[in-house]
């Protein structure tokens, strides 16, 4: 494998095979031969004889090996091991009944356990101060068993490994509509889902129209107020402004090419959108790096068209290899048979061909790869078909009409995120423009180095224009247009993100759904001046369009965002002067404070937070009875608190600092989580801010249930953050916020 510096750190991290003490068991190239065997034995169940199972696993091998196709990451992590769940997709039912609820709750654990994501409608649930007839006492309500839902992930993701993203979705028409649309208004409210809003057809010509449409309370079916449709409207856009949730999804739409209504409907998505399923249904994904295929400034259409074939194989396969982490979802899956095939590298790939990406010529070559894509697949599923016979749900689908041959897969192509497994590949991002031509890339002692994009850097050589100090330039930047030194056609082409009118995203996505069965995960980007009516236009525009569903991230939207592109400059101005030394204000003779219990995994610790006249000046921590380095630890963070208090520090800054510091043994306390010793003092902290803030007694101070990291900086390498593809990831070493 011809892998980057970068992809083999997110290989060794997160993908290669480890013994219990995590030393590293299996290079790539052995990893690939693990997959590529567990999956194509599945081809001996089908009457396949062992030569022609070592043929199959021979081109499995060498489609990934050549990195022009790469399955989900359950499946390189979990084909031919002990867990063998290679699915990334599931939706669940959530019931209105406490038992259906909490079973619910439950199975999702089993899922994110086993490495996969969750989707949830909680359409289903009575809303809050409805009656609940067994008890005679009223309802919560949907928002108050989403938290329910929240804390359960965040515990199962202790322990070192992250897992567990969720998809909340409401429908338009539930009557705790605006609580839910305002429900992450908090950016540390729900930490653990996106959540978007489920718009019907009704509700979108309401809108038009300035119209009211019928609230309908899901446990009566009835309806239970109105609310003017277009206020609704422009809570969500406001919401979305603020910081890009909820997203939006097209019900009606979804459920147009729902291809088995008479099995059900779709009500709810995977974590980041593009994979509707009806409950207990998963799905599993592949992707095709198209910048593989361009020869000479065109595609190499028969070289695509046999990996094509070769994954919708491999696809199929993986259904039958899956081991399930519920038998309701393996009956679904296995009933349906659907596979996801979509592509990464589509901006390497109009980079190659000399096509900008904001541009007609880019939606024409989207149109034209995707339906190429879309008609294969379905060939090589008709193909297999002929083989293995339909899926069993055949009989009574869309395609169950004379007009298409019999089909082994119900849905055959998805436009997945590829965070990961595009950076395994060295490609951009699913069908996502650059992010920036250059990174900064934090390596050890704190030291920064520019990153730039390969293709970039190759013309830059090519037609002599690179310098390292235009490189730094540009990684400044982030954006080659403007720059006078290159070329305005090489200025052109190298489109970022944040260079692209929002018109020709929501065209782009538009442009590849048009060819996909299930639905595409694109970020419409947009500037921090961007305003709410941009945010509308974007909206209705992906509507217009044809779009199943449309996420928007406001540049900086997110007050802990960190902007990559000014990194460099930061660390220009800390080297350009030595700040003076700070000054530490004497402890005064007397202070008045007060002690909180905070529990720990070492036993309750006492934090005692003392004031001055100049506001908070120490902080005190003392362990309970086990003494030891626990103690020892706390006491000693406590003293440099109380020290950079006095010296000025802001108490804001430290808790920033203190709060999400994990151990391997977090406890609850008062509806969240105590990480660690100093995530109890950060929490004290918080606490007490709150008391002189409010006045209200201690107790009835909640203590926030996540503590992750800052939004926009990676929690694994401290690399900034960027929003793609409806979540935070890390373009460095592959984290995800939402897998």
């Amino acid at each position: 494998m011809q892998l980057s510096s970068n992809a083999r750190t997110v290989l060794e991290r997160r993908y290669l095979a480890k013994d219990s003490e995590g030393n590293i068991l299996e290079t790539p190239e052995e990893m690939l031969q693990r997959v590529a065997r567990n999956i194509a034995a599945v081809d001996a169940n089908y009457g396949a004889s062992p030569e022609e199972v070592a043929k199959t696993e021979a081109e499995f091998y060498e489609i990934m090996d050549r990195l022009e196709f790469l399955p989900n990451s359950p499946t390189l992590m979990n084909a031919g091991r002990e867990l063998q769940q290679l699915s990334a997709c599931f939706v669940l039912p959530v019931e209105d009944s406490m038992e259906g609820i909490f079973d619910a709750v439950k199975h999702a654990a089993l899922i994110h356990k086993s490495g996969g994501g969750t989707g949830f409608s909680f359409s289903r649930l009575r809303p809050k101060n409805d009656k609940v007839l067994t008890t005679g006492g009223v309802a919560s309500g949907p928002v108050s068993f989403m938290k329910v839902f929240n804390a359960a992930t965040e515990a199962v993701k202790q322990g070192g490994t992250r897992r567990g993203a969720n998809m909340g979705i409401l429908r338009i028409d539930h009557p705790d509509i605006m609580e839910f649309i305002t429900c992450k208004q908090d950016s540390d409210d729900l930490t653990n889902f996106n959540i978007s809003c489920a718009v019907t057809k009704e509700f979108m010509d309401a809108v038009e129209a300035d119209a009211y449409y019928d609230l309908i309370n899901p446990r009566t079916n009835k309806p239970q107020g109105r609310l003017r449709a277009r206020d609704v409207f422009n809570k969500i856009v406001e919401m979305a402004w603020h910081n890009g949730e909820p997203g939006i999804i097209f019900l009606d739409r979804v459920n147009e090419f729902n291809p088995t209504p008479h099995v059900g409907q779709f009500e709810a998505t995977n974590p980041c959108g593009e994979q509707p399923l009806l409950p207990y249904e998963s799905c599993n994904l592949g992707s095709i790096n198209l910048a593989k295929f361009v020869s000479r400034d065109s595609m190499d259409w028969e070289h695509l068209r046999r990996v094509v074939h070769a994954a919708v194989h491999f696809l199929d396969n993986v259904i039958d290899a899956n081991r399930y982490p519920l038998p309701e979802i393996e009956h679904m899956t296995k009933a349906n048979r659907k596979i996801g095939l979509g592509v990464m590298g589509f901006a390497d790939m109009l980079i190659l061909r000399g096509i900008p990406y904001d541009s007609e010529d880019a939606i024409e070559a989207a149109r034209e790869v995707m339906s190429f894509i879309q008609r294969e697949a379905r060939q090589a599923s008709i193909e297999l078909a002929k083989q293995r016979g339909p899926f069993p749900n055949f009989k009574g689908s869309i395609y169950d009409n004379g007009e298409i041959p019999t089909l082994r897969n119900a849905t055959v192509t998805t436009i997945a995120p590829t965070g990961t497994i595009s950076i395994i590949a060295g490609c951009s991002s699913g069908i996502e423009p650059l992010f920036a031509i250059a990174y900064i890339r934090n390596v050890l002692d704190n030291d920064q180095l520019v990153e730039v994009n390969p293709l970039f850097e190759a013309l830059a050589k090519r037609y002599d224009f690179y310098s390292p100090e235009l490189m730094r330039l540009v990684a400044k930047r982030g954006s080659v247009r403007g720059i006078q030194d290159v070329p305005e056609d090489i200025q052109r082409l190298f489109a970022t993100a944040h260079d692209i009118a929002p018109e020709y995203h929501v065209k782009i996505q538009a442009a590849f759904q048009e060819f996909t069965d299930n639905a595409v995960s694109k970020t419409v980007n947009l500037p921090n001046s961007a305003t709410k009516e941009d945010v509308a236009n974007i909206f209705w525009e992906a509507y217009r369009l044809g779009c199943k569903g449309i996420t928007i991230y406001r540049d900086g939207s997110r007050s802990s965002q960190v902007l990559t592109i000014k990194k460099i400059e930061e660390k220009e101005k800390s080297e350009q002067a030595t700040p003076p030394r700070a000054v530490v204000r004497p402890r005064p003779p007397v202070t008045s404070g007060r002690t909180m219990r905070i529990p720990t995994a070492h036993g309750n610790m006492y934090v005692t937070i003392n004031e001055d006249e100049y506001g908070i000046c120490e902080v005190f921590a003392q362990t309970g009875k086990s003494g030891g380095d626990a103690a020892a630890n706390n006491e000693a963070i406590a003293r440099l608190i109380s020290i950079a208090l006095r010296a000025g520090v802001p108490v804001e800054d430290i808790i920033k600092q203190l709060r999400g510091i994990r151990s391997s043994t977090p406890v609850w306390f008062n509806g969240g989580l105590v990480l660690s010793g100093p995530d109890g003092i950060a929490i004290a902290l918080e606490r007490y801010l709150h008391w002189r803030k409010t006045g209200q007694d201690l107790d009835s101070v909640k203590t926030a249930v996540d503590a992750a990291a800052p939004a926009g900086e990676c929690p694994d390498c401290g690399s900034p953050l960027v929003y793609e593809e409806g979540c935070n990831k890390c373009p460095q070493c592959g984290y995800s916020r939402c897998s």
